[in-house]
């Protein structure tokens, strides 16, 4: 197999179809949890496309059988053609058969992909049948997109929990609401449609009990059209959500950790369809770490925070988080909450640094998004 730097993806002649099955690839974002986003263009030897595809519903067909699919709707053979594909084609049968057998039985030539697949199932096994069949494989333009493209299904196959995203509107000065509150909204309407973007995109939205009390959200997606909306979880140490809050109710499936066994308070969420787990810290909490793992073994890839100050505070302090989605406003609003109830601290190495990962102006408010250093 020959590995393809990074460097050189950009000239190669890879690079265009590559592009576009990454651009396919981000059509599976809210549709294939907890299956990894995959794109694959089909090319034939003249270099015209002859097949597309992504990867569709958990059950359906991945990537590489809808661009084989649509080849054959055209009445086009695929013998011989190159394949480009973000994700190494699988090589075991999970629901659906490997998509490396199929490559090999429509007879390709050469398959082009961006990354290898972190899945232990996979793991260059699929590379491995398909090179034994005499097809060339190519691994390496476009690795970098094609990760991003997938950070929380990387981040489940080699950590075994999601890739955790916490998401803050806030002021200039870091105020989240005012002293009684108030919170809606700091941030304008082209930053709230963003927002649920990004909650598009993971498998589950967390919060904590207080902001289901203060401010009775409902934490799914409307602001944007999704295939399906992520799971909504709340941390609710001493199970005080309630059977009436928005966030229990349709669509969607509701999950609330919980440190304590209260079997009233249980049955009356249970009978709303939420699911209670007890997941005790030895401080009597929600074990936080235990939680991300428990939902990583539920297939949750990317996990999508919004919360209070003091959730917000003990996600950062336990190392949990992984990329801050910050929302700023041009605005000053003095006296206030702020984005996450740390310290006070005595010296600036105690500081949590991070570094800029991206910054974008969205309507009147500018995105940051941020990873720790």
């Amino acid at each position: 197999m020959q590995d393809l730097p990074e460097s050189l993806a950009a000239d190669h002649a890879f690079a265009a179809p590559m592009r576009e099955a990454l651009a396919l690839a981000e059509h599976s974002i809210g549709l294939s949890e907890p299956n990894p986003r995959v794109g694959c263009v089909i090319v034939a030897a003249d270099g015209s496309v002859i097949g597309r595809g992504q990867t569709q519903e958990a059950g359906g067909a991945h990537a590489e059988i809808m661009a084989l699919r649509d080849a054959a709707s055209r009445g086009t053979s695929v013998r011989g053609a190159t394949v480009i594909v973000t994700l190494e084609p699988c090589s075991h049968h999970g629901r659906t058969p490997p998509c490396a057998d199929a490559l090999v039985t429509a007879g390709v030539g050469r398959v082009v992909m961006a990354m290898r697949d972190p899945n232990p199932l996979v793991a260059g096994q699929g590379a491995a049948r398909l090179a034994a069949a005499g097809i060339e494989v190519v691994a390496g333009p476009y690795a970098d997109a094609a990760r991003e493209l997938n950070i929380g299904f990387v981040s489940r196959m080699e950590r075994g929990r999601p890739w955790l995203r916490l998401k803050i509107a806030a002021s200039l000065d870091g105020r989240t609401a005012l002293d009684n509150g108030t919170s809606q909204w700091i941030t304008g309407e082209a930053a709230r449609s963003d927002g649920h973007a990004w909650r598009k995109r993971a498998g589950a939205v967390l919060t904590g009990v207080g902001t289901v009390l203060e401010d009775d959200p409902r934490l799914d997606v409307r602001l944007v059209r999704s295939a399906l909306q992520p799971m909504r979880v709340v941390v609710d140490s001493r199970l005080q959500t309630p059977a009436s809050a928005r966030i229990v109710q349709p669509p969607g499936k509701v999950l609330v950790y919980t440190a304590v066994g209260d079997a009233e308070r249980s049955s009356a969420l249970e009978a709303r369809g939420v699911e209670v787990a007890l997941v005790p810290s030895a401080a009597g909490k929600v074990d936080l770490a235990a939680m991300l793992a428990d939902l990583g073994g539920r297939g949750i890839n990317e996990l999508h925070a919004e919360a209070g100050e003091k959730l917000n505070a003990s996600l950062l302090r336990e190392g949990l988080v992984d990329e801050l989605l910050v929302y700023v406003a041009p605005q000053l609003l003095g006296r206030g909450r702020g984005l996450a109830a740390l310290g006070p601290f005595e010296r600036l190495e105690q500081a949590f640094r991070f570094r800029f990962h991206d910054v974008t102006q969205v309507g009147c408010d500018l995105r940051l998004r941020l990873r720790p250093e």
